[in-house]
């Protein structure tokens, strides 16, 4: 049996040359955890040591690590979180929808933000880290100061979104990394090899029977049994055909700046009527296409994203 190597921090050198980044050694990152309700923990990276400037939060099934590419190009003090039941971040507990709560993934995301970068000029959040942002914005409005959302808003359907839940719904452990690379190259047939291997390598962990098992699938709900109902949390939507519509009543409240970086190409998770209806409950929100990118912007257009989030929060 192969037992594969892996330091969480020793393979940014491969972002910076997959993407042109300047790489002058290892950047200063820590991994920190934050205590949160019911004694659980809330992980996060923190880069540098400054007092950090943003927030990033990841979509469903990632950690914080996705934001990589994005992190070192911004060249900010910044903290990207593992969301409860991912990453190296505690399950969500007891709440209903477990992980995939955005409202309580808030609260506990809350806690770590006051402890971590309680400053930050902005909380970005792509797909379920959107909508925790969202949340987030509604429930403690004093920690963003602005909001980037990446391909996502409330009320998404479902029927869009299924290319992800059907990978993310796949087996619970593979043979193999070599299984598991495969699996994730069907997925994301335009990323590279190398890129994709990183991500698994911060995504997944091996077994001691050499097998290998998602970060966040260890915290997964049992599948509902049949004509039990979502059992989903308010607002979140879980097996309906509209996702986290409730949601939408805390983006009318919003008062703070708000920028959606949608992807174009067909497998983001958003259509003309979603732009629409951003426009419609929050006009001041502004709207930017990345033609290149799917629903993960920060795998597929790593350096606009770093760039768009630059300009809109420092006016750069």
């Amino acid at each position: 049996m192969e037992r594969i190597e892996y330091d969480e921090f020793g393979l940014f050198h491969e972002n910076a040359e997959e993407y042109g980044l300047p790489f002058a050694g290892r950047p200063v990152v820590r991994r920190v955890a934050v205590e949160v309700d019911g004694g659980r923990r809330v992980s996060a990276l923190v880069w540098k040591t400054d007092e950090p400037e943003l927030v990033l939060l990841h979509g469903g099934a990632q950690n914080a690590h996705t934001w990589d590419t994005v992190a070192l190009a911004l060249d900010r003090p910044l903290v990207a979180v593992d969301l409860p039941g991912h990453g190296h971040s505690d399950g969500p507990g007891s709440r209903p929808a477990g992980q995939l709560n955005a409202v309580g993934n808030a609260t506990d995301v809350a806690t770590a933000v006051r402890h971590l970068a309680p400053a930050a000029a902005a909380v970005v959040g792509m797909s379920l880290g959107g909508l925790t942002a969202i949340a987030l914005a509604h429930e403690a409005p004093d920690l963003v100061r602005k909001l980037v959302l990446v391909d996502v808003v409330p009320g998404i359907k479902g029927e869009r979104a299924k290319h992800i839940t059907d990978f993310v719904n796949g087996p619970p452990s593979f043979a193999s990394l070599g299984e598991l690379l495969d699996l994730t190259v069907q997925f994301n047939p335009t990323r590279s090899l190398s890129s994709l291997r990183r991500g698994i390598l911060h995504n997944a962990e091996q077994q001691p029977d050499g097998t290998w098992v998602w970060r966040w699938a260890r915290h997964r709900p049992p599948a509902p049994e049949p004509g039990a109902g979502a059992g989903a949390g308010a607002g979140d939507g879980i097996g309906s055909d509209v996702l986290y519509d409730g949601l939408w009543e805390s983006v009318s409240s919003i008062a703070v700046p708000v920028l959606l970086a949608r992807g174009m190409r067909s497998d983001s998770v958003l259509g003309d009527e979603d732009e629409e209806e951003l426009r419609r409950r929050l006009p001041s929100a502004r709207v930017v296409h990345v033609e290149g990118a799917g629903h993960s912007l920060q795998g597929d257009t790593p350096l606009e994203l770093a760039a768009l989030i630059e300009a809109f929060v420092f006016g750069g």
